[in-house]
């Protein structure tokens, strides 16, 4: 039996991916966050969330120990967090300036890999952490990567279908061409494995856009070298899966789909045991616990669900079931943020806990507006807040504020694909896609002429005015 036992409604955008540790849990979204939870609880930790990434975040992965979480992003980095500061240990920077979509661990963490958006894979000496090396499939997308049990594999997975499985030294030993028709989305090893003196064997499940989840054996021999053979396809969803997890004793397997489910399977005889209905929206992340009975599934509906594999024990009563709600803006929820006045920059200051600067922000008359536009160095040297920490704290609500207004009731056609932010000056880019012109100059300025929403080549750079769109954002904004 699987029971529900918290929802986690923090992030203000698609949650795309959940990753446990032995006592954490880590939820990464489109609204630039990553957020960690103690697993006792699902109580967030003091440092959380974390917010060193400039657009939105597509991966978060947890260091075997747990001692550091690495998450990646549109903005071409890997950030490595310590997990007991919350502090920012490295920020690795893709080669080529690609967008990140993937990033994983080896088991004994001297290896970091990331995957792009160009099809390029980026291999990290973790310990140093400098560019091993780095590898490249053309014309696809990186969207997939897991190492096996043994640290000396991993298999990656990519828009255009196919797994491909490397060594540590990113020699190619296998390419399965067609596994998902329509593209990989996700791929985990199993936790367990057999090894001798003649090779190993490990299974391997990998989903698609196809609507089926797969489970393969690979063998790798001194002898016959890699072999890739099918032994299950699980159709239990309707829909493309995006997400895909093994228990921690690889006796389970769980999928998330677009057909807004989670699934739980034997993983040994392929056989569908549970179909978990409680998300309003695709179902983009999966994770179990590696120590505990539980499972995390993240969602485009902007909530992480926390499940406890209950194995024949009673069921938890609804009334037992702890909730961690979040948060709304009280009393602003239909006003932008640039609108509010001083008494509503005051009253938000006190709901935050902020409210020893009251006063000094009356003096200096600030308002919605300027609140927005409040930087490290404007807190210190015009309102002369001395404490590094309260001005980052400050920074930190901001940035919340900034994400929670632009990501509740504002219509998805009128926020940036780059910054998730509401647009107030739309361009038309070559690819036919309306972005916020400052955010779509600063990409192009970085010499990435690709499609941020297809990755495909720009033809051309210029950027047209979108008044249409920037006409119906004022009547929205009128309207509220």
């Amino acid at each position: 039996m699987v029971s529900l036992i918290c929802t986690l409604q923090d992030h203000r955008d698609d949650v795309n991916w959940c990753a446990f540790s032995a006592s954490h849990l880590a939820t990464c979204s489109g609204d630039k966050t990553v957020r960690i939870y103690s697993t006792q609880d699902f109580s967030e930790l003091s440092f959380s969330p974390l917010t060193g990434h400039g657009y939105g975040v597509h991966c978060c992965r947890f260091s075997a120990c747990g001692q550091f979480l690495a998450s990646c992003s549109t903005d071409a980095t890997t950030v490595v967090w310590s997990t007991t500061t919350g502090e920012i240990e490295a920020v690795l920077e893709h080669p080529g300036r690609s967008p990140v979509r993937v990033c994983a661990f080896s088991p004994d963490s001297t290896h970091l890999v990331s995957g792009a958006s160009d099809g390029s894979l980026a291999l990290w000496d973790f310990t140093t952490k400098t560019l091993s090396g780095t590898a490249a499939v053309s014309d696809t997308t990186m969207v997939a990567c897991s190492f096996s049990p043994c640290g000396q594999l991993f298999v990656t997975g990519s828009t255009y279908g196919e797994l491909r499985l490397w060594d540590v030294k990113l020699t190619q030993l296998h390419a399965e061409k067609n596994a998902h028709d329509l593209g990989v989305t996700c791929c985990c090893f199993s936790p367990s494995m057999l090894s001798d003196s003649r090779g190993m064997q490990v299974y391997l499940a990998s989903c698609g856009q196809d609507s089926l989840l797969k489970i393969w054996l690979v063998s790798k021999s001194s002898s016959a070298g890699c072999k890739v053979q099918l032994q299950y396809c699980l159709t239990g969803q309707s829909a493309p899966v995006l997400s895909c997890s093994y228990s921690a004793d690889g006796q389970l397997l769980v999928s998330g789909s677009v057909d807004k489910t989670v699934t739980v399977y034997d993983a040994n005889r392929g056989v569908l045991l549970y179909t978990l209905n409680q998300h309003d929206r695709y179902v983009t992340a999966c994770s179990c616990s590696p120590v505990l009975p539980l499972i995390a599934s993240g969602s485009m509906d902007k909530t992480v669900n926390i499940w406890r594999l209950e194995d024949g024990h009673s069921r938890h009563e609804e009334s037992s079931a702890s909730s961690s709600e979040g948060r709304t803006l009280a009393g602003h929820s239909k006003l932008l943020v640039s609108d509010w006045s001083e008494e509503e920059v005051a009253s938000w200051l006190v709901e935050e806990g902020l409210e020893g600067l009251v006063e000094v922000f009356r003096a200096n008359n600030i308002e919605g507006a300027e609140l927005l536009s409040l930087t490290r160095d404007t807190l210190a040297s015009e309102l002369h807040i001395e404490s590094m920490g309260l001005r980052s704290k400050v920074l930190r609500k901001i940035e919340e504020l900034k994400s929670a207004c632009v990501c509740t009731g504002v219509p998805d056609e009128f926020l940036c694909p780059i910054t998730r932010e509401l647009m107030r000056d739309p361009v038309i880019a070559a690819d036919g896609y309306s972005y916020e012109r400052e955010a779509m100059e600063s990409w192009i300025s970085t010499k990435n002429r690709t499609s941020p929403m297809t990755n495909l080549p720009l033809q051309t750079t210029l950027l047209t005015p979108n008044r249409t769109l920037k006409m119906a954002i004022g009547r929205w904004q009128t309207s509220q």
